[in-house]
């Protein structure tokens, strides 16, 4: 088995901290320097000693958001110890999740490439003669 491919154990565990940490942050951590925060995926490692939670924020800057949630995340760590059924609860490590500005800067790009691109079946206006 590839040592990168998570099992199907950790998955269902990433899974499950995933959405109790969307459920916990808006209630639990009341740091103003975190804001509008959405848990895009969790990643733990093959000994389950530490979980990369990646998240975006709307309206603030991701930075400070990280720093927020990464001081709270010894909280949200006894908060998942409590609900979460399993031996050993990763550390909380938080990351920002770049891929959703990376996708609108895509769709940007190939909108403007499809506009700067003649429309098909229109003559140019200046054929060569």
């Amino acid at each position: 088995m590839s040592r990168n491919k998570p099992t199907n154990r950790s998955q269902r565990i990433a899974d499950q901290i995933q959405r109790d940490l969307g459920a916990l942050i808006p209630r639990e951590v009341r740091d103003a320097r975190v804001g509008l925060v959405t848990i895009s995926a969790v990643e733990v490692s093959p000994d389950y000693a530490h979980a990369k939670v990646f998240f975006t924020v709307i309206g603030g800057e991701p930075e400070v958001a990280a720093r927020g949630l990464n001081s709270a995340a010894g909280h949200l760590h006894h908060l998942l110890f409590k609900r979460l059924a399993i031996h050993t609860v990763p550390r909380l490590h938080f990351v920002h999740d770049t891929s959703v500005e990376e996708g609108f800067q895509l769709d940007r790009l190939i909108e403007r490439a499809v506009a700067d691109r003649p429309a098909e079946g229109v003559e140019p206006e200046h054929p060569n003669e």
